[in-house]
């Protein structure tokens, strides 16, 4: 089966700090082979490249600013971006967009961020990782006449109803699915609705440290989530779905390939 792609990992969060090369070792013998890690602060953006670097061909990152940011978000960070863009390593813009369940940063200051990161990805012609939670309506006011000009967007970590997936695929974005699915209670719907996904927009995801699949067997001692998990967000994305794991891997790490434009040789 095709090494998998997480295209969604935090791994520059404090609780991989002592043991990140033992975390990457346990996926690529799970068989995961190359990761992106999520920048979602200016240091966060800075600390995610560093990263990726240290591990050439391996991992990538993104650059970009989480909507519980935006009241940081000025010319300053948007320089910062910019230049982290143009590094080898970095393959997209984000985690950006808008989160209305803990309202972190105030709207306007997240609609500003948002807004000005979709800027940022049309001048770079860059594609964009998206964070959307509880703003359905506010995030595609923004994002659809943005979409004709970007190259490619993915919804990360969809958690939404069929109604939202719809739309979100009339747009053209990517779907990003984690281990939410795994999830007998919360994902419940998630599971009815994953193979309404075309082949060529699907793409997987850990989101680690968080998101850890409720349904691994055995239950790992630690809540800590980690990209070796992400065969059991293949497992039940496939069963969900009514495809064969071999089937899915091999459309989502392709799909991820050619998303971020990946140089994996």
């Amino acid at each position: 089966m095709e090494a998998l792609i997480d295209i969604g990992a935090n791994l520059t969060h404090d609780s991989f700090a002592d043991d990140l090369n033992d975390v990457v070792r346990r996926a690529i013998d799970a068989g995961i082979g190359h990761f992106v890690v999520t920048g979602s602060s200016e240091q966060g953006s800075h600390d995610a490249c560093n990263l990726a670097e240290h591990y050439p061909g391996v991992m990538f990152a993104t650059a970009g600013v989480h909507p519980h940011h935006a009241s940081e978000y000025c010319q300053q960070v948007e320089h910062t971006l910019a230049g982290l863009l143009e590094q080898d390593a970095v393959v997209a813009v984000g985690e950006c967009g808008l989160d209305y369940f803990r309202n972190f940063s105030p709207v306007n200051a997240q609609k500003y961020a948002f807004t000005a990161q979709l800027e940022l990805a049309i001048a770079s012609k860059m594609p964009v990782f998206l964070h959307q939670r509880e703003a359905h309506d506010d995030f595609l006011e923004i994002l659809t006449p943005a979409m004709q000009h970007i190259s490619h967007a993915v919804a990360h970590c969809f958690t939404g109803t069929a109604t939202m997936l719809r739309e979100y695929l009339d747009l053209g974005l990517y779907i990003g699915i984690t281990g939410w699915i795994c999830d007998e209670r919360r994902g419940a719907d998630l599971q009815k609705i994953v193979s309404e996904i075309p082949l060529n927009r699907l793409m997987l995801e850990t989101d680690a440290p968080y998101l850890l699949p409720r349904s691994l067997k055995p239950r790992p001692k630690s809540r800590r989530n980690e990209p070796a998990y992400l065969t059991e967000v293949l497992r039940v994305v496939a069963q969900c779905s009514g495809r064969s794991e071999a089937e899915i891997a091999t459309a989502a790490t392709q799909n991820a390939r050619r998303f971020f434009e990946l140089d994996t040789a």
